[in-house]
């Protein structure tokens, strides 16, 4: 089965309404389906829930669905180095569920595994379980969180073949796959589309079973941050 489309455009056509919950795979700017990016912008559609490690930077990844607000409420660990987001939450416009980075990676493996909830130590005594159910196992409190089941997931990966097994690039592999797993729909971006066996089996990361819709964007970019540090005064 090819399920390769022939452009993003094509690919998201008619599965994002607005209101839909999204799961975006990256970390930082490794990573990112930014060519999938693009095409959600394109799409106009509204009031999004983006469950992703980080909501990308001014100008980049993410950042750009912030410029054109269609994003109401990201699901994220990390909020840092975007400008935009921050005045867009400390203006009451942007709704935030900040959850620990390893929850967030365990809502989503969960979720894609069909367990619907699990019982972690992390974040208990803090406001990240304020409002959920504890319980205790062995004398430890443990505090209950919920998996994630997106409608749509759009992740990134090196290579394809036209079934959807796929093969991450090195770092870039961080929430793709997880991603990939949860969403009912799985769009993936890749950098180059081959027929079904020259993968050999061991260098398939995801089978395609999880993929439903491929997309070949033959001018991908590895994006990486840039660290920035003050310069001494006097220097």
């Amino acid at each position: 089965m090819n399920k390769v489309y022939p452009s993003a455009k094509a690919a998201l056509e008619g599965i994002v309404p607005d209101g839909s919950l999204l799961a975006v795979g990256g970390f930082g700017l490794c990573g990112i389906p930014e060519l999938l990016i693009d095409a959600l912008r394109d799409t106009g559609a509204k009031n999004l829930t983006v469950i992703s490690n980080n909501a990308g930077t001014d100008g980049f990844g993410l950042g750009k669905l912030l410029v054109t607000r269609q994003i109401s409420k990201m699901i994220s660990s990390y909020v840092g180095e975007n400008k935009e987001f921050e005045r867009q939450y400390l203006a009451g416009e942007l709704e935030l569920e900040f959850t620990p980075q390893g929850t967030l990676a365990e809502k989503l493996r969960a979720g894609g595994a069909g367990i619907p909830a699990f019982f972690t130590r992390t974040g208990v005594g803090t406001l990240v379980a304020e409002g959920k159910e504890t319980r205790e196992f062995d004398g430890r409190t443990y505090v209950m969180e919920r998996s994630l089941v997106p409608d749509v997931s759009l992740v990134k990966a090196e290579v394809a073949d036209t079934s959807g097994n796929l093969r991450f690039r090195l770092t870039a592999r961080n929430f793709n796959p997880a991603a990939a797993t949860a969403g009912r729909i799985c769009v993936v971006e890749v950098g180059s589309v081959v027929k079904v066996g020259e993968l050999a089996p061991d260098d398939i990361h995801l089978p395609g079973i999880y993929v439903h819709r491929i997309v070949h964007n033959a001018n991908t970019n590895k994006y990486i941050e840039k660290r920035t540090v003050s310069v001494p005064q006097g220097a």
